[in-house]
């Protein structure tokens, strides 16, 4: 198991692999359609997207924390 301490990395990484995961998969369906080849060209895609993303959820998670803070009532 991981320590509890590195449990945002950890959420990162998840959230930014799935995430990137499927909207590569959408795009890349939505921009070639269902040709033959398009498991290489989704996996190219999901490569970068994830490397792009993972660094970016890194980046803009302490900024989504305080907007839902910000719009969410406290109980």
């Amino acid at each position: 198991m991981i320590a509890h301490k590195y449990q945002p990395i950890v959420f990162a990484f998840f959230m930014a692999l799935l995430m990137s995961c499927l909207m590569s998969l959408v795009i890349s369906l939505f921009n070639v359609g269902l040709v033959d080849n398009i498991i290489q060209i989704w996996l190219r895609a999901w490569l970068f997207a994830f490397v792009v993303a993972f660094p970016a959820v890194m980046l803009v998670a302490p900024l989504v924390r305080r907007l839902v803070a910000w719009v969410v009532k406290p109980q």
